[in-house]
């Protein structure tokens, strides 16, 4: 009876391994580059077509601001627009206002593409 005490004694004092840290990291890692391509690098695509457009942007453009104002661009200034809303109404915006270039809209709307890119026949 001795000994089964002992043998008890021993095997309660092997130290019993720990779960792999590296699985988890490995785990949190794939979640990170999920999330990565799925959120985060379509979004700054967004924001790079954004700035473009803005940069590209004339007088004579029609726009929709993000307060939903459909209007056509009067004169280009650094940082705004002047913008035509009606007669005689003209109004500034900063150009992060600007939603989009109604031309940009309607192409997307119809899946077409934009002229003189169609494929010759």
């Amino acid at each position: 009876m001795r000994g089964l005490k002992h043998l008890h004694l021993v095997i309660s004092e092997v130290p019993v391994a720990a779960p792999n840290g590296g699985i988890s990291i490995l785990i949190f890692l794939l979640l990170f580059a999920g999330m990565w391509f799925l959120m985060i690098a379509p979004q700054r695509k967004r924001q790079k077509q954004h700035a473009q457009m803005l940069q590209e942007l004339k007088s004579g453009d029609e726009i929709l601001t993000s307060a939903g104002i459909y209007a056509s661009i009067v004169s280009v200034r650094p940082d705004r627009f002047v913008i035509k809303i009606a007669d005689n109404v003209k109004i500034e915006i900063h150009k992060a206002s600007v939603q989009c270039k109604l031309s940009q809209q309607a192409e997307r709307a119809s899946g077409s593409p934009p002229e003189g890119t169609r494929a010759q026949r």
